[in-house]
């Protein structure tokens, strides 16, 4: 299944992915983040994955539960191994209260070319050769939790049993995909996408290369990001 236009209703047809948000804290913003990013999209699925079911939730999202996060090295942990059981399509759209989808004219089919897409990192120090690099030595600019993922990439660390372990200490689940164990993944055939694709696609970090650009989706406010609704006040 393509993604299309529906010019008679302006509506973006994204029917092969998942909006997704895993979470046990903010229900009601993160809530609120999902219809935003729904307002002009048909998504394949809407999915909002917790404890706990909040009351009056719209009826286009789906609860589904998931066992409680108490911490964010918990939810590290839900977003690789807990996430791929709710989703069902070919991608997944990943969102949090404080970073989701704000304009879907700004959609691009090369997204999908992928099986990771995030939001552009900036540089490490100049004298920091650990931050940002991979196993062999390559230099990774694009990662974050808001992002685009496949199900074959989503499904790969229950498929292979690849170990949750620290990268310096830290429990980051964007790290783990695109840093730690991006020789694993890209080993199975797994695509990243790269800077000139990733400023197209999210904006988290205000660095040079998004100067002018307007994002498909964004995380954190601010910068140029303040300028998106704020679930979060």
């Amino acid at each position: 299944m393509t993604n299309s236009i529906d010019y008679e209703r302006n509506m973006l047809k994204l029917e092969n992915i998942t909006l997704i948000a895993l979470t046990s804290i903010k229900l009601d913003k993160t809530v609120k983040a999902l219809m935003y990013s729904s307002k002009d999209i048909e998504w394949g699925a809407i999915k909002l994955v917790s404890d706990v079911k909040p009351d009056n939730l719209p009826e286009k999202i789906t609860h589904e539960h998931c066992p409680k996060m108490s911490n964010i090295d918990e939810w590290n942990y839900a977003a690789i191994y807990e996430l791929p059981k709710h989703v069902d399509t070919e991608f997944a759209m990943l969102i949090h209260d404080d970073g989701f989808v704000v304009n879907p004219e700004s959609w691009r089919p090369e997204f999908l070319d992928y099986d990771y897409i995030g939001a552009p990192w900036p540089l490490p120090a100049p004298n920091d050769k650990v931050s940002y690099r991979a196993i062999d030595g390559e230099l990774i600019r694009v990662g974050n939790s808001v992002s685009l993922r496949s199900k074959r990439l989503l499904d790969l660390p229950i498929k292979i049993n690849l170990e949750w372990k620290p990268f310096h200490g830290f429990y980051n689940e964007d790290g783990f995909i695109v840093v730690n164990n991006r020789h694993i993944y890209k080993e199975y055939g797994m695509k990243f996408a790269y800077m000139d694709v990733a400023k197209y696609f999210s904006h988290e970090n205000m660095i040079p290369e998004i100067s002018d650009i307007k994002p498909f989706a964004f995380h954190r406010h601010y910068g140029t990001n303040n300028i998106y609704p704020n679930y979060g006040k």
